[in-house]
């Protein structure tokens, strides 16, 4: 077997491994999806460490940064309203377990990167009646 060939034979061998060992980046990869609603009618403006929805209705469903979620802040604005802020608590997220029996350390490693060890414990937000401006 030729040099080439067996570099890229370890190269795909690494991706493979390490794609197949990072149990919860898989299945939770991505942005955390929170869901918002609320009994105003008037549109708002979100606004998150990864984007701002303006003028958006609620219900409305939003993503947050995965890095630091315990403690991230979600806003709403609108001219009429003051609305509380939602504050983010983080929980582990389960299928980082997985890695203690499929994933070993390299997949450990990998969610730990990708800080998809950590999920937002709550999802589903109801935003109570605003105070008048």
């Amino acid at each position: 077997m030729g040099k080439n060939k067996r570099i890229k034979l370890l190269f795909v061998a690494t991706v493979v491994i390490v794609m197949m060992s990072s149990c919860a980046t898989i299945v939770s990869g991505g942005s955390p999806k929170i869901f918002i609603e609320g009994g105003n009618k008037e549109p708002v403006t979100i606004v998150t460490e990864k984007e701002i929805y303006q003028n958006v209705q609620l219900p409305y469903m939003v993503r947050v940064k995965r890095h630091h979620l315990d403690g991230q802040r979600i806003q709403i604005k609108s001219d009429k309203y003051d609305y509380q802020d939602i504050i983010l608590e983080k929980k582990t997220n389960n299928w980082a377990f997985g890695n203690i029996l499929f994933g070993g350390l390299i997949g450990w490693g990998v969610d730990l990167l990708t800080n998809c060890v950590s999920n937002p414990q709550q999802t589903h937000f109801y935003i109570d009646k605003p105070n008048a401006k």
